[in-house]
This record gives structure tokens, sequence and C-alpha cells, in this order.
């Protein structure tokens, strides 16, 4: 191994420690209370460590913002060998309510924690549109196969995202406690079954 191979190994593992600590302190303290001194302590390094890093606190949160979003991608690329694009557009609600259960800290992260950031540049949010993209182009594909005939893209790419991140959303927040007779998981699934039932109405 070269000396410049591994200086970047250990700068790529630098930046992912500063990550993976930054993930859960904003979990823990919300936004608007983690700074770059708590991040710092806890990986015990000085906060000059981190800015040859990140510049900011909103440059860390996007970076975990983005990630989030290429692992949900990631596992929604398979499903462009399904034909049928209202199986496909199911299967993508499946692995979307897979994905906010089994990662939580970045379903929360990513969609619901309050995070003013000042990260304005059209190409930063690239991940997040790309899959909202995503979504709009199955509808459509639905739509050239005869469903959801009359429908605006628009409003009906909102309808599904946020009819499957409302159940999302209380899953991760536990708010499915609500309902102490039943399972969380079970109220997922029924409520997606559900879902789809109307959809197929549309």
């Amino acid at each position: 191994m070269t000396v410049a191979t591994r200086k970047q190994r250990e700068r790529e593992e630098m930046r992912q420690l500063i990550l993976e600590a930054s993930r859960s302190i904003f979990l823990e303290k919300g936004y608007h209370l983690t700074s770059i001194r708590n991040i710092a302590e806890r990986i015990d390094y000085s906060p000059g460590t981190i800015y040859l890093y990140f510049k900011e606190k909103d440059e860390i949160f996007h970076a975990l913002h983005e990630e989030g979003f290429r692992r949900l991608i990631a596992q929604m690329e398979p499903l462009q060998f399904v034909s049928d694009p209202f199986e496909r557009l199911k299967a993508m609600g499946r692995i979307y309510m897979d994905f906010a259960r089994n990662n939580k800290d970045f379903y929360d992260l990513m969609f619901i924690m309050q995070a003013p950031m000042n990260v304005e540049a059209p190409e930063c949010w690239e991940m997040g549109d790309t899959a909202l993209e995503h979504l709009k182009n199955v509808l459509r594909d639905c739509q050239a196969a005869g469903r959801f005939k009359g429908q605006d893209i628009e409003f009906l790419s909102f309808y599904v995202w946020s009819s499957m991140h409302g159940m999302c959303a209380l899953y991760c927040r536990d708010r499915c406690q609500a309902y102490p007779d039943m399972d969380a998981d079970l109220l997922m699934t029924r409520g997606f079954e559900i879902f789809v039932q109307n959809l197929e109405k549309l």
C-alpha cells in the first residue's frame, strides 16, 4: 500500500467516524442542539479536526441525508427488471416501508427531523430529487399501461409519498403504540394493503 493510498483510507475512515458520531448526536439532541463541539467530544478529537472534513454542521447533516437516499435508491435498483409498472410501484412501497423499519435513524434524518439546512444549490439535493423522480416515472409508466387515467403526476406522487410517509413516520416515532392490542409491523403491513387497494381504484 502506498503512502497516498494509506492516507486516503485513513481520511475516509475519519470522515465515516465523524458521520456516525454526528448521526447519533443528531438523533439524541435534535438538529438545533447538535454542535461541532459536541461531535468532536464524542470522538475525542478537537473541533478543528472536524473542520478539516466539514465546514459546518449543515454540511454534516446534508451528508447523512444524502447517504440515506443512496441506501434507499440502491435497494430499489433491482426493480427496473419488473415489467409490470403497477407491480413495480407496489414493490417500491414495500422497499420504502422496509427501509423505514430497518433504518429508523436514517429515515428520521431524511424525512422527519426539522433541520433548516443552508444548502441551496440544486445539485446538493440530487439524491432526494432522484428518488422522487423515480417515483414519478413509475407512475407515468402506470398511466401508459392504462392506470391512473386523468391523474396529475405531481399530485399523484404527493399522495403516494405522503401516504407511505405517514405510516412510516408513525412507526419510526413509535406512535403505533396508540394501538396497544396491535403489533406495529402488522399495522404497517395491513395499512399498506389497504393503501394499495385504494390505489387500484384510482
